[in-house]
């Protein structure tokens, strides 16, 4: 799974997710993109169940591009533990996701393999998604 090498800092606040993506909008490297329609943390293990889910459905023909990356760590207290005494170890790796924005992009398929493997990648994650295609390839 997706997790970062070093971080400068170990626990971060949690930030707002509101408002749209200006950035990672478009499909710049593959085909088809995956888009997302709503705003998310994306876990390291949702994004890795999305990218087998399309690999599957392709069959290892063409290319995927993942264009998210879980850099947020989320914390975490332990069961059953009083409150106070600081802030929780991180748990998990997040990608924080607005709408607008890129998940994943392939190349090298056709346009029904496509399709299929749009809709289960997005079957995978919490929030809506929808299948677009490069400037000039019709869908």
């Amino acid at each position: 799974m997706l997790a970062p090498k070093k971080v400068k800092h170990r626990k971060v606040m949690r930030g707002r997710r509101s408002g749209l993506a200006y950035r990672g909008c478009n499909v710049d490297f593959g085909d088809y993109g995956l888009l997302a329609l709503g705003d998310a943390w994306l876990t390291s293990r949702q994004i890795e169940a999305a990218r087998v889910a399309i690999t599957r459905q392709t069959k290892r023909n063409g290319k995927v591009y993942i264009r998210i990356f879980p850099d947020k760590p989320v914390t975490a207290k332990p069961a059953e533990t009083r409150m106070g005494k600081g802030k929780g170890a991180p748990e998990y790796w997040v990608a924080v996701v607005k709408p607008g924005r890129v998940l994943f992009e392939f190349e090298g398929v056709d346009l029904a393999t496509a399709k299929e493997a749009c809709r289960l990648a997005g079957n995978k994650l919490p929030i809506k998604t929808k299948m677009v295609a490069r400037e000039g390839i019709e869908i």
